[in-house]
């Protein structure tokens, strides 16, 4: 019989018990860090944030390269902001802006379009920027859109199911509306996840790519070019192309330094530079940073910080 003295929990038995729970932690533990280093998905950390008006969004950088491309398609039909407002808001609600390859019935993509109501091919529905022209296409024929009820015009386009669902989106989409049209400086940003260039494991970046890009998405309201100064770059005037409509350089350059930092994960984007402030892919977690007076680390010298040109550097 065991000594009264002796208290449960506290016998060899106890002690060989909490030694195997011990074992299985560290093993687990282990193991959780080894697939982690072996997994292909990414850095854990990656992801976008979104800023305005003391407001914060936290987003995945494809939630946030589609939310660019959204504005980018509005800004190339120079549509108000009410208009990228509503279709943010859709987005949000219909697929919590991921591009989806499945839905309720035949839905797909960004608005969860049907092929077989006419809003296009799977294949069409499925590019974002197809998507968002079609949203559009439908929203500018409602007549006084902009006046209307955010639920109202989002469902005139969608004929949804639940049409009241799309009203607790409208805030989180007034935020990327703002900040994704450029009225407050370097108000979105994201991370790498690792601070490491995006050209880490040989995935390398293409000018051409980021100009084709710029074209599909922002068609002639931009006009890049290769810039002279610096390799790997490209030269986008903050000021609008000819003939189209006015607009603040400012304003429309951080929407373009913005959506360039958006699309950083699938452009191989390694640097973006506009109005004396950079985001560079290998130091992300630090935001944007002030550019030094003659060029810091990973910054050239050559690079004016006024002469209202945003620069997209792809990784090498």
């Amino acid at each position: 019989m065991p000594s009264p003295t002796t208290k449960p929990g506290k016998g060899k038995g106890a002690r060989g018990l909490k030694f195997v729970v011990t074992v299985v932690v560290l093993v687990a533990a282990a193991g959780y860090a080894a697939y982690r280093y072996n997994d292909d998905s990414g850095p854990e950390a990656a992801g976008c944030t979104v800023r305005s008006d003391g407001a914060a969004l936290q987003l995945t950088p494809d939630q946030a390269s589609n939310a660019a491309t959204i504005a980018a398609v509005a800004t190339s039909r120079e549509l108000p902001e009410r208009a990228l407002t509503i279709a943010l808001a859709t987005a949000l609600q219909e697929s919590q802006l991921e591009n989806l390859d499945h839905g309720d019935r035949d839905s797909l993509g960004l608005f969860q379009q049907r092929p077989s109501q006419g809003w296009g091919t799977t294949a069409q529905i499925l590019d974002p920027v197809h998507a968002s022209n079609e949203f559009f296409d439908s929203l500018v024929k409602i007549e006084g859109y902009t006046r209307l009820p955010l639920t109202v015009a989002a469902q005139e386009v969608q004929k949804s199911g639940y049409p009241q669902a799309y009203a607790k989106q409208e805030a989180d989409a007034t935020t990327l509306t703002t900040a994704l049209t450029g009225h407050i400086a370097g108000a979105l940003s994201c991370t790498t996840g690792a601070d490491t260039p995006y050209s880490a494991g040989g995935r390398l970046g293409s000018t051409a790519t980021v100009t084709a890009r710029l074209d599909k998405e922002f068609g002639d309201q931009v006009q890049p070019r290769e810039d002279s100064g610096q390799p790997r770059t490209i030269a986008v005037p903050s000021t609008p192309a000819a003939g189209a409509a006015a607009a603040d350089g400012t304003r429309r350059g951080w929407e373009l330094a913005q959506w360039a930092v958006a699309h950083a994960h699938d452009l191989k984007v390694e640097q973006v530079s506009f109005g004396g402030m950079n985001w560079l892919a290998a130091e992300s977690e630090k935001g944007w940073q002030k550019q030094s007076a003659g060029g810091g680390k990973g910054e050239s010298a050559a690079v004016s910080p006024t002469d209202g040109l945003v620069r997209i550097t792809v990784a090498s």
